[in-house]
């Protein structure tokens, strides 16, 4: 793989490349789509238009995936919960995108995952045939969308031996077995995020992370590089704010009622090797559930709330003591032995930009996205959630590409596999361990090129962290980190826990240096 910044079809992101990006664009350029933010919707968008043929450069202030798409679920989900209340279109949307990322677009980061639902005293004759209706309902929107049961297989009732296999920690006084369901689950949802960019720069696009956009309109911006403080004008045919919770500090025109998720992280000791998301029903609610599922690094994460959450928009939302006390007191009647604070190793919360709306609470409110435009001309898109990224990239893309009148091919997106996508026997034929393979797909031989070149990468970048040194060296080459910070927090999750952080801080040093 060529490292030349210029090279067509490059798809490395590095700090060279980024100062190339940077000269090349200069004071006045004339682009013709400007993508503000750099979270799963933003490189989507950037994407999106680079691949129509469009001249684009997407912005982010920070780094990639630094906002809320780091702190997801990791879950490519049917929309299965949007049944509930009757909105079967975004039901089959969400169907439809998860089948695209799952055999096209990511196939090598993301896995099918089966969803346990424990028969236990306290789920009822009734609310059990809820829930199996509602998987069978999972089941036809699966069908609809076109995914083999090969991929994700019908769901099922499950004997008790099969629910401890799957949850070795569910309560078995009682257990009546299980209800399984199969959902797609990424490796890490910020690593979606980092390929998304990375495809959209072998197509064109210029990724400018830790540049903030000032004094937007709709066909004007000033760059500001916040490394140097150097500023540049822009003149973007069309500008996109995909900016999330964030978009009315670029469009004031815009209300949002952010809502807060937060999950926990847990050693997957305390799941005793979980395998399966353990899936709990909310007391008192219809069709809405807390779940533990294992995570990267040999973690599980227990998620997830919905709450409101006004005023200003913190960068790093933080979990509060209700929505712990909270997530604890709804998964502990499911397990033998009772979660307890102590045994939390670290926690993260996120903020979903909803659209406001009246007289409701943010756990109703439609995931639907909605593309704005604002008087200046700026298209916003917001809302939606992580599964439909793609689409929603295509729809606030085509918007920009019809008010502004820019010729461009059609989308394309559907049918474009995102760098390191492989699967089947070519994936089984890649010489790396499984670990690699599941966070680089066919990159992975490349990450261990590194440690062939230096064997001290080879080696781990903290005792017991699964992490190689070589993953650091080549998220610095060719995955855009510029600070410690990215290397830990996002290019890995390391530091969701803080001793693994601390342990793993000097390699990232080192990887920078």
């Amino acid at each position: 793989m060529s490292t030349d910044p210029g090279h067509t079809g490059d798809s490395a992101l590095n700090a060279a490349r980024r100062a190339a990006d940077l000269s090349r664009l200069g004071d006045g350029a004339e682009v013709d789509v400007l993508v503000i933010g750099g979270g799963v919707t933003g490189a989507g968008a950037a994407l999106d238009a680079a691949a129509r043929g469009l001249s684009t450069v997407l912005v982010e202030r920070h780094d990639l995936a630094f906002g809320t798409s780091r702190w997801s679920s990791k879950l490519v989900h049917g929309g299965l919960r949007y049944l509930a209340s009757g909105r079967v279109g975004i039901a089959h949307e969400s169907a439809s995108e998860r089948g695209i990322l799952m055999r096209t677009t990511a196939p090598h980061l993301v896995r099918p995952l089966p969803q346990l639902v424990p028969l236990l005293p306290n789920i009822g004759t009734t609310q059990a045939a809820l829930v199996r209706a509602g998987f069978l309902a999972g089941d036809l929107l699966r069908r609809g969308a076109g995914t083999p049961a090969a991929l994700l297989p019908r769901s099922r009732h499950v004997a008790a031996a099969e629910a401890v296999r799957l949850a070795p920690t569910v309560r078995r006084a009682d257990l009546r077995g299980g209800l399984q369901a199969w959902d797609g689950q990424l490796v890490d949802d910020a690593r979606l995020v980092v390929a998304l960019a990375r495809t959209a720069a072998a197509n064109g696009a210029r990724i400018l992370t830790r540049v903030e956009a000032i004094d937007v309109t709709g066909n004007s911006a000033t760059l500001r590089d916040t490394r140097t403080g150097e500023t540049l004008a822009v003149r973007p045919r069309a500008v996109v704010n995909a900016t999330g919770v964030w978009a009315d500090q670029v469009d004031p025109s815009i209300r949002l009622r952010p809502s807060r998720g937060t999950h926990l992280v847990f050693s997957a000791a305390s799941f005793g090797g979980l395998s399966a998301a353990l899936t709990v029903p909310v007391p008192g609610s219809i069709g809405r559930f807390v779940f533990a599922f294992p995570a990267a690094h040999g973690r599980v994460y227990l998620g997830l709330t919905d709450e409101d959450a006004p005023g200003p928009v913190p960068d790093e939302p933080k979990a509060t003591d209700g929505e712990i006390d909270f997530l604890l007191e709804t998964i502990n009647p499911a397990l033998r032995e009772p979660l307890t604070r102590a045994d939390i190793r670290g926690s993260y919360a996120g903020l979903r930009p909803l659209l406001e709306t009246a007289d409701d609470s943010t756990a109703d409110i439609s995931r639907k996205h909605a593309v704005l435009r604002s008087p200046s001309g700026i298209v916003t898109i917001v809302g939606g959630k992580l599964t439909t990224y793609r689409k929603m990239a295509e729809d606030v893309i085509d918007a920009a590409v019809t008010h502004n009148g820019l010729a461009a091919a059609p989308c394309r997106t559907r049918r474009l596999p995102l760098v390191g996508a492989v699967s089947g026997a070519a994936r089984d034929r890649i010489d790396a361990p499984p670990v690699l393979i599941e966070r680089y797909g066919g990159e992975a031989d490349a990450v261990l090129a590194a440690a062939r070149r230096d064997p001290a990468l080879a080696e781990p970048v903290a005792p017991g962290i699964d992490v190689l040194g070589a993953e650091f060296a080549f998220a610095v080459s060719h995955e855009g980190a510029l600070e410690a910070d990215d290397l830990l927090d996002r290019r890995t999750r390391i530091g969701l826990i803080a001793e693994d952080r601390a342990a793993a801080a000097p390699a990232a040093v080192r990887a920078l240096a």
